[in-house]
């Protein structure tokens, strides 16, 4: 308070000596001239008077910068997730995204994939596998790249079986290993002409206890497929 009393004092000193100037010096004194000349005098001690803006130091424009990149739209995944060419099994796989690792999100294909820029460059991921942060409103939305032409898997390759018998309480437990296919969606497990198991792309194995008594045989085919097709193992009969 004292600080502005000071200031307009400063003030009215300035504007009441160049009253006084102007009205002895000025060619026109008239009562309009001198109460313009004074005016703009006052306004300029005002003017001259106000604090001058601080400039954002080095530290407050890096915080701002810092701000502005956090809106950016990332993906972060809970499980080990494929990331393709495209939005589907048809397309090959680029890398595969870890638990933990966020990756900025660059486009978006309805209804529900993802383009997220990564380390082996863009790729497609599927959206119930992501975790979305940021300012997605702002992610363009893409159009699909073609699908290209899938081929059914090749025959599947049984690496080994096994069957272990209880004579005692007449179960049988069963084992299936084979080798991985490169372009496979999924595998089916049929025993004795059903289909018991629908297993994911990857697996290698399958296990499982039936009933079966001594004397007994049960069957079994594998069965990889795609979008293309399918194809199938040799048939595998076991018995107690």
């Amino acid at each position: 308070m004292g600080m502005v009393s000071k200031n307009m004092k400063r003030i009215l000193s300035i504007a009441t000596v160049s009253i006084l100037f102007l009205s002895a010096c000025a060619p026109d004194t008239s009562p309009e001239a001198v109460t313009t000349a004074a005016a703009m005098t006052v306004e300029a001690a005002l003017t001259n008077s106000q604090p001058a803006l601080a400039t954002p130091t080095a530290a407050e424009a890096q915080a701002t910068t810092t701000q502005e990149s956090s809106e950016k739209p990332f993906a972060s995944f809970e499980d080990v997730t494929n990331c393709r060419t495209g939005p589907g099994v048809n397309y090959e796989r680029i890398t595969q995204i870890t638990p933990g690792f966020s990756v900025e999100i660059i486009g978006f294909f309805p209804p529900n994939y993802w383009i997220v820029q990564t380390d082996a460059g863009p790729c497609w991921v599927a959206g119930e596998f992501v975790t979305p942060a940021g300012n997605i409103s702002a992610v363009p939305t893409v159009t699909a790249p073609p699908t290209p032409k899938a081929e059914a898997p090749e025959g599947v390759s049984v690496q080994k079986w096994d069957i272990s018998c209880n004579f005692e309480t007449n179960e049988a437990q069963i084992t299936l290993i084979w080798a991985d296919q490169e372009d496979e969606a999924g595998y089916r497990i049929v025993r004795n002409d059903t289909v018991v198991a629908e297993l994911s792309a990857n697996t290698t194995q399958y296990k499982e206890t039936i009933t079966l008594l001594s004397g007994q045989t049960v069957g079994y085919i594998i069965i990889a497929f795609n979008g293309a097709g399918q194809s199938q193992s040799k048939s595998i009969s076991m018995g107690c």
